[in-house]
């Protein structure tokens, strides 16, 4: 198992960069979640394929930082995204601009979303940490931790997320077909980031650790 870390100084700037990306996805995918799609004859939402960037970022926190300040990410984003998703789902309900006097009064249905991404992301970003942590102390190999934690992460932030905002959801369509949306929800999150998101950790952890290590150090193991 490779020892490399992030050198301390360069923490902070990492965790802000990773809190802003966190926040940045979160309001993407809220917004995208409104929008649902067919796909092979299954009901979903383009939301299936932005969220899993996160995880993506996560995992490689917890490799090069550290589960602690992985939590800290979390602690940081979770409240700042809850309020910035609210605005944008406002603002832009439906996938129309509703001008800003939209945010005149409360918009129950979009703060429902809103808590429920909030719920759901802590949820399964703090599952996702201790499965990874858990998994890659254990020396294993190097695409095992990534791809379990996306497992389970990704089966507690679905449920979580769909459960809390869409059941006997004013929205009679999602009320209607939450169960089968989060389901195919899952099925596509988890695809998309096994066959790609995995693999785009392995290159980006040895992009990062080549570029961490210093000349004539022997070259670290992926792990």
């Amino acid at each position: 198992m490779s020892s490399m870390m992030a050198p301390p100084s360069r923490v902070p700037f990492y965790l802000a960069l990773l809190v802003a990306f966190h926040i940045a996805i979160v309001i993407a995918s809220n917004y995208l979640v409104q929008l649902p799609i067919d796909l092979f004859g299954f009901h979903s939402t383009w939301g299936a394929f932005s969220f899993p960037f996160i995880f993506l970022a996560t995992d490689l926190t917890v490799r090069l930082i550290g589960k602690s300040p992985a939590r800290q990410v979390i602690a940081r984003a979770m409240v700042p995204a809850l309020l910035a998703s609210y605005v944008v789902g406002v603002l832009f309900h439906e996938g129309r601009f509703n001008g800003w006097g939209s945010l005149g009064e409360l918009n129950t249905f979009v703060f429902r979303i809103a808590f429920a991404s909030f719920s759901a992301y802590v949820l399964g970003q703090l599952l996702d940490i201790q499965v990874f942590d858990r998994i890659r102390q254990q020396g294993r190999a190097w695409w095992l931790a990534p791809a379990a934690a996306s497992v389970f992460g990704q089966a507690l932030d679905t449920a979580a997320f769909f459960s809390i905002a869409f059941w006997r959801s004013t929205d009679a369509f999602m009320a209607a077909n939450w169960v089968e949306i989060a389901v195919v929800d899952y099925v596509i999150k988890l695809t998309v980031s096994l066959l790609l998101f995995v693999p785009a950790y392995g290159v980006a952890l040895a992009a990062i650790v080549r570029a961490m290590r210093r000349p004539g150090e022997p070259a670290a193991a992926l792990c």
